[in-house]
């Protein structure tokens, strides 16, 4: 399988910070400045706060292939993500509400997250069949072993792309006699409905 590696989505977010000759924390509060409660979102993006310099490559990735994509700490830096809030999860389940789909970002930080899970849970409960695994490796070649219950859900991999970038998807989706790749872009807003499947 070909997941996505932390040096890929690290090395994406640096080249952002240098295009911009800013740092990392000044794109994304710019980012949040521009961030309105109306907006809709195509990606929910659950993650570890502890991979925030590997979020930005991953933003950074998802928007060149144009999706909307949902970070709390860039979207809403307000929020307290240290201890658990009724306030907390009431922002988050207005964000999820609001996104296509959610893509969980496993890493080896995963566990030590208070949020993940339960983003996760409810947003299944919420909208089925739009929850991904988005493992992030140390490897070009390494195996993902997560939480068993991550199982359920459809992996995301690095497809190749027509542009020359940095695409993320399906790999060897059955579509109807065939298989194919389906490119995050196109799932998250809808195009291929129940067609991808753990």
């Amino acid at each position: 399988m070909a997941y996505l590696r932390i040096s890929e989505a690290r090395a994406l977010g640096q080249a952002e910070t240098r295009r911009f000759q800013k740092r990392a924390s000044q794109i994304l509060a710019e980012d949040s400045q521009r961030f309105s409660v109306a907006v809709g979102y195509d990606v929910f993006l659950s993650h570890s706060f502890q991979d925030a310099d590997v979020i930005l490559g991953i933003k950074t990735a998802a928007e060149a292939s144009g999706l909307k994509v949902y970070v709390d700490w860039i979207d809403d830096p307000g929020l307290d993500r240290n201890k658990v809030h009724a306030k907390t999860a009431e922002a988050l389940r207005s964000r999820i509400k609001a996104s296509s789909s959610l893509v969980y970002a496993h890493s080896t930080n995963t566990q030590d997250s208070k949020w993940m899970p339960w983003e996760l849970g409810y947003f299944d409960g919420f909208r089925p069949g739009y929850v991904w695994i988005l493992p992030l490796v140390e490897e070009y070649d390494s195996e993902f072993k997560g939480q068993e219950y991550l199982g359920l859900y459809p992996t995301i991999e690095k497809i190749e792309s027509v542009a020359g970038r940095l695409d993320l998807g399906f790999k060897g989706v059955t579509l109807g006699e065939r298989y194919i790749n389906i490119p995050l872009a196109k799932a998250a807003k809808g195009e291929y409905g129940g067609v991808i499947r753990s």
